[in-house]
């Protein structure tokens, strides 16, 4: 490998909303995320819906109208 090309590969720490940190290295440095593996609905099998605004149920209304007709 050439030298002096390649970015500086440093420990980094991601910490999630939730609260999880994850311990890895990266090139960027330490990261905030919303969502890991720890509280995704995929892996914990848990749906979360977090609704804004009525979003659902106006979503829900309009098409329960055009169905019934």
């Amino acid at each position: 490998m050439k030298k002096g090309i390649h970015p500086e590969y440093n420990p980094a720490r991601i910490v999630c909303s939730c609260g999880n940190i994850i311990e890895t290295r990266s090139t960027v440095g330490d990261l905030s995320v919303e969502i890991c593996a720890v509280c995704h609905p995929f892996y914990t099998g848990k749906q979360r819906l977090v609704d804004t605004a009525g979003r659902v149920e106006r979503f829900k209304r309009k098409y329960s109208k055009e169905s019934s007709s």
